[in-house]
């Protein structure tokens, strides 16, 4: 109670002692009820600030269904059942990012709500695009409890490029706060990405204004370095700016100046005051002499993930002084490692059992972490800000911009390690924080918790630009070498390197990688600067891939410059490791019976020097069940009018080579391989809840629909390593889907798929199958040097 009154004294204080005469000079409407002489009800006046915000709460629910609140002048709010309607849903499920509603609910079946019933007699024809737009009684105009809260279930269809729903972010009063950034005092410091130390500034009007650094603490600081995109602050030296406000001081109360004979200032001593007052100590000087300090005082705690949550005082614009004795504060801030740009002999170390998965942009994702030996998601109970901060700070990034629910960021795969975390905010890692553990019936991956994390700002976005294109999702790629702005050459050019210049525009996924832009608009064509370009995937910009020193482009004509389409949403494969170790075994398969396989080319080279129709191949056999946990369905890159017929086996190739199968040998070196062209991707069955789209029957459409699996048996062809030649011995069996990165993904990293693998020469092993780096970094070298002996377990052994 008593912390709701200071929030409304400082609330009443803000608006009339400083916002009201020089802001809010127009009215906002009432929350009075809105009615016509008749009584019908009319549309809701619409929030007169940016657009309403809805959010599904409520337990227990899927993330796609939940009670319906919205978020209203700084508080949220829910919506009485009165009059509701399946119309009424489908503008809710619409506005949250889903294509339509399933159904809705009364009575309050996700539970009762908190605070404002914000409408009631809610009437929507179908058609409005927010449900402000419908008619109602008006904002905070009922008669309803909260036992009448209404619900959505929503179709768990994504709208294409819609980001919004599930989320949990800061809710502060932007009046108080509404921007804050730090302005470097020394001149050469503005040159530096990230700007990581300067004065303190908050936007203020049509300007910025300074905060009084008297009473200044680390805490504060800790709070605007998180809101900048910084893990850790570091200490201000102080005294070099207090040495440079006296220094400036001293120079402005005596200025010299230089005069003709005839009483004038010489241009020399103009030039010399002109260059004086640009020093950064008199800059810092004239700043306070110019009582711009729009906040007296800031008392964080450290906790907050936003300047505007900590109580402030504000300066009065009657006030006689202002930072009396004080100067603008300054911050200092550490940056995580992705983002320092010079060789500092220790660098910042980052957390080796927390990670994000599955996030378009740099800082987000869905949240793994590692226990033993095998990685785990975070179920999204009680998730929070706070928690979600301890998870940035410790990847090294600043804090928390939202906190996500509902598997936002795709749903993960194996254990779930934690639920109901309740981080303080100050913890090193969300493994110091109270969590409960998971039983079987707690949670599922439906219900992954995810972030994004504020980053710093690094100007990467105006190095790059795409153009041409029919859309702001694509085009052909131009990037700025110098002062002079260029196409990239299409040579080489691979979703890698596409995925990279997604990432650095800040719109998410490649889609694909064009290496022949003829068919959009090229009448303003630059000239190739750069080629050669060749990305781990992994980078922030283009200019950190290798590229050529000077351009060398066999085809340098526009048409072969290198483009891009960029999404939102990507698929993400998965194997399911477990079951390739239960269902592997030796089969010696007579020649006649692989006709057909040697035309698709699944058997090794020997095989054509064999006796044929007589003798037999030797085939290590399994079977491949491929997961898509992504946030968009797995396509082939190639439509089906380029699907390959072959009549041997009687069906279509929609991608060449789907995967790659490989025996090696303990140094890596290949003894055997297989692999498998894509001869009929489909959905062979998915999670509950989610329906099949792609079935290849009748030249049907061929996919992998998110929340669905395709399932490659072991005893169809080609479904195989023919190890005819391979010798006894200790062996990795390595599995790797989209080996070509033909189809973007949002994660290439678990596409690959390891077995220790002991052969005898009749019988084979399989033990420690994992995914990409599911093993820690320590257990990946063991497995490398020590291949068939990281542990004890008794291997599976499987004979057909």
């Amino acid at each position: 109670m008593e912390k709701t009154r200071r929030r409304e004294k400082l609330a009443f204080s803000l608006l009339f002692g400083l916002w009201l005469p020089c802001c809010f000079a127009q009215t906002t409407p009432s929350n009075t009820a809105t009615r016509t002489p008749t009584g019908t009800p009319t549309p809701s006046p619409s929030p007169q600030t940016e657009r309403l915000r809805v959010r599904l709460s409520g337990y227990p629910r899927k993330h796609n269904e939940g009670r319906v609140e919205l978020f209203y002048k700084g508080e949220w709010g829910t919506i009485c059942d009165d009059d509701f309607s399946i119309a009424n849903a489908n503008v809710l499920c619409r506005q949250l990012g889903f294509v339509e509603a399933t159904g809705w609910t009364h009575s309050a079946k996700y539970g009762k709500g908190q605070g404002r019933i914000w409408l009631d007699n809610v009437l929507c024809n179908g058609g409005e695009k927010t449900i402000d737009s419908c008619k109602s009684r008006g904002w905070g105009n009922s008669d309803c409890t909260h036992d009448e809260d209404a619900g959505v279930v929503c179709k768990d269809e994504r709208i294409p490029g819609f980001v919004e729903s599930n989320v949990i972010d800061a809710q502060v009063d932007n009046n108080k706060i509404e921007e804050v950034r730090l302005r470097p005092v020394v001149a050469t410091a503005r040159k530096k990405m990230p700007i990581a130390e300067g004065v303190v500034e908050v936007k203020y009007k049509d300007g910025w204004a300074q905060i009084c650094d008297l009473g200044w603490t680390i805490k504060n600081t800790h709070v605007v370095c998180g809101m900048l995109g910084f893990p850790h602050e570091r200490k201000v030296n102080k005294a070099f700016y207090k040495r440079l406000k006296k220094r400036a001081a001293e120079k402005v109360s005596r200025p010299k100046v230089n005069v003709s004979a005839g009483g004038r200032q010489t241009p020399k001593a103009k030039a010399n005051s002109k260059t004086k007052q640009s020093s950064p100590g008199k800059r810092l000087y004239l700043e306070r002499q110019k009582n711009h300090f729009h906040v007296h005082s800031v008392a964080c705690v450290g906790t907050e993930i936003h300047l505007a949550a900590c109580p402030l005082e504000f300066s009065k614009p009657n006030a006689t002084s202002f930072c009396q004795g004080g100067m603008p504060a300054v911050v200092s801030c550490m940056p995580g490692p992705l983002f320092i740009q010079n060789n500092l002999k220790k660098k910042p170390k980052i957390s080796n059992n927390v990670r994000l998965k599955g996030g378009a942009k740099l800082g987000e994702g869905r949240v793994e972490v590692l226990k033993g030996n095998e990685w785990g998601t975070v179920c999204d109970d009680r998730w929070n800000l706070q928690s979600a901060s301890v998870v940035c700070r410790e990847l090294g990034f600043g804090s928390a911009k939202e906190a996500l629910t509902g598997a936002r960021m795709g749903q993960g795969m194996g254990p779930i390690y934690m639920n109901e975390v309740k981080c303080v905010g100050q913890e090193k890692s969300i493994w110091n924080c109270p969590f409960k553990n998971i039983t079987s019936e707690d949670c599922q991956h439906v219900e992954d918790a995810a972030v994004r994390c504020n980053v710093p700002y690094m100007g990467l976005e105006h190095s790059i630009r795409i153009v041409g294109g029919r859309t702001t999702y694509e085009g052909r790629v131009e990037v700025q070498v110098g002062s002079k702005w260029g196409t990239v050459c299409s040579a080489g050019w691979t979703t890698k390197e596409a995925m990279v210049v997604c990432r650095q525009l800040g719109l998410g996924y490649s889609m694909h990688a064009i290496t022949e832009t003829w068919y959009w608009d090229s009448s303003n064509v630059t000239e190739m600067i750069m080629s050669g370009v060749k990305c781990t995937g992994n980078e922030m910009s283009l200019s950190q891939c290798q590229h050529h020193k000077t351009v060398s482009c066999q085809k340098s004509a526009a048409k072969f410059a290198a483009g891009v389409i960029c999404s939102d949403t990507a698929s993400d494969l998965v194997l399911n490791a477990p079951l390739v170790q239960q269902t592997v075994y030796i089969e010696d398969r007579p020649l006649h019976m692989l006709y057909c396989a040697a035309e698709e080319d699944c058997l090794s080279k020997t095989a054509a020097q064999a006796d044929w129709p007589y003798g037999h191949r030797r085939l290590l056999r399994f079977s491949s069940q491929i997961h898509n946990i992504g946030r968009a369905d797995f396509k082939p890159k190639a439509g089906r009018h380029s699907w390959v017929w072959h009549a041997c086996h009687g069906h279509y190739h929609s991608m060449d080579i789907f995967t790659h199968y490989d025996l090696l040998s303990g140094n890596g070196t290949k003894v055997a391989e297989g692999h498998k062209a894509s001869f009929c991707l489909e959905d062979t069955d998915c999670q509950e809840g989610v329906s099949k789209r792609y079935e290849c029957a009748n030249f049907g459409n061929q996919g992998i629909t998110v929340g669905c699996w395709d399932l490659y048996r072991h005893d169809i062809d080609c479904q195989w390593i023919d190890i005819t030649d391979v010798r006894p011995g200790n062996y990795i069996l390595q599995i790797v889907i989209n080996p070509n990165y033909e189809v973007a993904e949002s994660d290439f990293t678990n596409n690959c798929m390891k077995c220790n693998c002991k052969y005898d020469g009749h019988r084979i092993w399989l033990h420690n199958c994992h995914i990409g780096d599911a093993f820690s970094e320590e257990a990946e070298r063991r497995f490398e040097k020590y291949p068939g002996q990281l542990n004890n377990q008794i291997p599976s052994i499987n004979q057909k």
